[in-house]
């Protein structure tokens, strides 16, 4: 994946210098392999939703404390981060445009080990999530160390590195950052909180059918982000899809739970299986426009 030399989003807020807030949350690197990989995609968007509910409008002020004389592998960490965030601005601007809309760019938070949001304490252990709420996407960019390391994404699964040019399994992490500006562009269009609102008056099963139809939609936004971003970047390199795909396979509720537990209960999804996560991926990749990705009547 090329990704040096564009654009870095100004929405990138940088709180790894500014420590953790305490709340006796588990470090990353001491979760079993099975809870980090459920993870991957982040926290539930409609849980989210609940715990704003639950919430006053008097938050704890955010530490915006940056790292102080950052190793070079602190500051590619965040060049990468900005210049995939700074790719979905450019082309959701256009594809919400093409529908005579504004697209308003999300935010994305950088931390370490824990962090104050609008949806309640952040921490590592819940991967990469979207508050609706705050419309901010937070990221401890260990999460990709440990997502080679323990999941065995496609990638060097020794580094300590975010990404670099010559180093596969970039693009499996811009996939990562796509999905939950998935759930951002669900938010604008008004579709996480219709799909909130029909969970409230579900049963358990249902409200996790519910949920794996929202999930498989974001994932088909990152296809739509893919496809548009390299029609203007030309970013894509040979064998970026097949991470992405990899990526997608490995993080299918079917294959998290026969690898965690050994069986398989398909009333508990909530994100899909893997077939499901990379046929909406792909989905996206080959869409023409955003009804493509309709996954709620076509899953």
């Amino acid at each position: 994946m090329e990704w040096k030399g564009r654009r870095e989003s100004d929405n990138v807020e940088d709180r790894r210098g500014g420590g953790a807030v305490k709340t006796g949350g588990i470090s990353i690197l001491g979760l079993v392999v099975a809870f980090v990989a459920w993870k991957f995609f982040g926290a539930d968007p409609q849980q989210a939703y609940q715990v704003t509910k639950q919430l006053t409008t008097q938050q704890q002020p955010a530490s915006s404390q940056a790292i102080q004389n950052p190793t070079a592998e602190q500051q590619e960490a965040k060049q990468f981060v900005s210049t995939v965030l700074a790719d979905t601005e450019d082309t959701w601007k256009i594809i919400f445009k093409q529908q005579g809309l504004q697209y308003t760019p999300a935010k994305l938070v950088l931390y370490r080990q824990s962090t104050p949001t609008a949806c309640g304490t952040g921490q590592s252990a819940m991967g990469p999530f979207y508050c609706p709420s705050d419309r901010s996407i937070y990221l401890d960019t260990d999460f990709f160390v440990e997502m080679r390391q323990q999941l065995g994404i496609s990638g060097e699964k020794n580094s300590t590195q975010l990404s670099r040019q010559d180093q596969a399994g970039d693009f499996a992490m811009a996939y990562v950052i796509a999905h939950e500006v998935g759930h951002h562009v669900q938010n604008l269009l008004g579709i996480s909180e219709k799909v909130y609102a029909q969970r409230q008056q579900m049963s358990q099963k249902q409200s996790n059918q519910l949920s794996v139809k929202q999930e498989l939609q974001a994932d088909c936004f990152a296809g739509i982000w893919a496809k548009y971003n390299n029609q203007r970047t030309h970013f894509l390199q040979q064998g970026d899809v097949e991470e992405a795909i990899d990526a997608a396979e490995k993080i299918g509720d079917d294959y998290l739970q026969k690898r965690s537990q050994g069986q398989i209960v398909p009333d508990s999804f909530t994100h899909g299986t893997s077939q499901q996560r990379i046929k909406w991926f792909q989905q996206g990749l080959h869409a023409q426009d955003l009804s493509a990705c309709d996954t709620f009547q076509h899953t």
